[in-house]
């Protein structure tokens, strides 16, 4: 029997719905490893292969989706063959409403998601894209090792013409700041702080505010080429900017912000959309 393994075959960036912290933005990095027997060649499956096929499948599975346990207790869903409605209660008593085209959301088959349980979900549609010779399929799911500050942060992209355009997709990321030519972790840490399991929005999508069960929310609606998608989301768990939430846009913001902050100082941003990629602004 041989091995092939794939580490870092891709990164999935989704936000999902966690019974304590609410709407939760993730990006998690996927390793593979399959198990079979050698085809004429001498190969069990092309490197190239591998990750064009299964990060394709990936990608359609779970990947700038909204991700929700099916069996948690605090949801109640209504659908119809063009939209869908969740309406989740965390255990603090917030509640959190979701209405997005059925695309945009996928269900995991357990009363929380983590990691285990999304590589337990996809395993069988990956399973069924391999070659007859490959036996065996091993999937592992895991964050990024970060050594500093990083953040949880969800948001939608309304003028996106691709997935990003979903109302609840989100990334986990790191944060990088200079001070006046010099690594400030101080800096750092307080917007890793401040922005902890966030939901960033832009004021333009503000359909309104809302007391519901007690709690004072905002709903955020907008139509993009998908379809309409709208978020009902407490104030609290939200941070409201001016412009969209690009990770360009995210970047200015914190560089300007921190300017604004301490105008006789310079600094320079590394805002991350997942992993190993983002925006660098300096003001």
């Amino acid at each position: 029997m041989q091995a092939l393994f794939v580490d870092n075959l891709t990164v999935i960036d989704f936000a999902y719905f966690h019974s304590q912290r609410g709407i939760v933005g993730e990006s998690l990095i996927m390793d593979v490893e399959l198990q079979g027997e050698l085809n004429d060649e001498g190969m069990l499956f092309d490197f190239s292969y591998v990750k064009k096929r299964i990060k394709s499948c990936v990608d359609d599975l779970v990947d700038h989706k909204l991700l929700v346990a099916r069996q948690y207790p605090g949801l109640e869903i209504e659908q119809t063959p063009q939209q869908l409605t969740l309406l989740m209660k965390s255990e603090d008593g917030n509640y959190y409403k979701h209405i997005s085209p059925q695309q945009a959301v996928y269900f995991v088959d357990a009363n929380e998601v983590t990691p285990a349980a999304i590589a337990v979900s996809i395993h069988q549609k990956i399973a069924e894209i391999l070659p007859d010779n490959v036996t065996g399929l091993k999937l592992s799911l895991r964050p990024e090792a970060i050594k500093g500050a990083f953040y949880h942060y969800a948001h939608g992209l309304k003028k996106h013409f691709g997935d990003c355009q979903r109302i609840a997709h989100g990334h986990r990321s790191k944060i990088e700041v200079w001070k006046d030519g010099e690594f400030s972790t101080q800096c750092s840490e307080q917007i890793a702080t401040e922005w902890k399991d966030i939901y960033l929005a832009t004021n333009e999508d503000i359909k309104e505010e809302v007391i519901f069960s007690n709690q004072e929310c905002w709903i955020f609606e907008y139509h993009a080429n998908q379809g309409l998608f709208q978020l009902m989301i407490p104030k609290s768990k939200c941070f409201l900017i001016e412009s969209d939430t690009t990770v360009e846009l995210i970047a200015s913001y914190l560089a300007n912000n921190l300017k604004l902050n301490n105008s006789n100082s310079s600094y320079r941003v590394k805002a991350y959309e997942g992993v190993d990629k983002g925006a660098i602004m300096t003001s």
